[in-house]
């Protein structure tokens, strides 16, 4: 089973650049969005043989998660029992083997405005999910907004206490894995260093390669077993993030 999560950076915008070249080839079971930034029908979002299920938030032009899938879910559900679906932060499907969460998670924003709002957000997401992988394994993807450790971005010490990599947000990160979940990609590339999935869209960063990691696939201990790889694709444009990738076989 092949899983994606890219953070599109405006899907409208995307599509003009490529989008449906790499969703095509990717030939994706599951395809997860964030930051779509757009509602259901402002543009035509045609995915012949997936099954579509958006969570938009009310804002228009802001946030948002889609998943495309395959497979119809048995269950579909939005935001985090009922909570932050105003700014489409989040969309889970349950499958049989697992569930899928896809997370635009809050970005803390400068000088951490907003670190409040996303200490609550990631609190009440780490107790969602471990409600969750009490009945089967979980999945969780998409846009985390952190770096979890100095391996996972170019500059740490210049970007120590600054929104993604606070120690407040890393902290939340450790509090996750700690919880019975595994960063995919550290699971199978625990020393890889350059492997950044975002990069600025000043000072050439993208072709200098000075960028962060902070789009995850990160799976329940339970279905850790189910691994098969987990991979990065920083050579598809599109966004000032690239897609990510999750192998499973169950």
């Amino acid at each position: 089973m092949k899983l994606i999560s890219w953070n599109v950076n405006g899907l409208r915008a995307c599509i003009q650049k490529g989008f449906w070249d790499f969703f095509k080839e990717s030939n994706a079971d599951l395809f997860s969005i964030q930051e779509s930034k757009m509602q259901e029908g402002q543009a035509d979002v045609l995915s012949p043989g997936y099954h579509q299920f958006w969570n938009s938030a009310e804002k228009k032009g802001y946030s948002g998660t889609i998943i495309f899938s395959k497979k119809e879910p048995q269950n579909v559900f939005y935001g985090i029992d009922g909570k932050y679906s105003e700014e489409g932060r989040l969309v889970t499907l349950e499958f049989p083997e697992f569930y899928l969460v896809n997370s635009y998670t809050p970005n803390a924003q400068p000088e951490l405005k907003r670190l409040s709002y996303r200490m609550k957000y990631e609190d009440d997401l780490r107790a969602y999910l471990c409600a969750l992988k009490e009945k089967k394994g979980v999945v969780l993807c998409g846009d985390l907004n952190v770096a979890h450790q100095e391996i996972d971005l170019k500059n740490p010490k210049t970007n120590v206490g600054n929104p993604g990599f606070s120690y407040e947000e890393r902290g939340k990160f450790t509090e996750l894995l700690e919880a019975g979940f595994v960063d995919s990609y550290r699971y199978f590339y625990p020393e890889k260093t350059d492997a950044y999935t975002w990069w600025s869209y000043r000072m050439n960063a993208r072709a200098r390669n000075i960028g962060w990691r902070i789009d995850y696939f990160v799976v329940s201990e339970n279905i850790k077993n189910a691994l098969k790889d987990s991979k990065i694709f920083p050579e598809i444009l599109g966004s000032d993030h690239c897609p990510i990738g999750l192998e499973l076989e169950f």
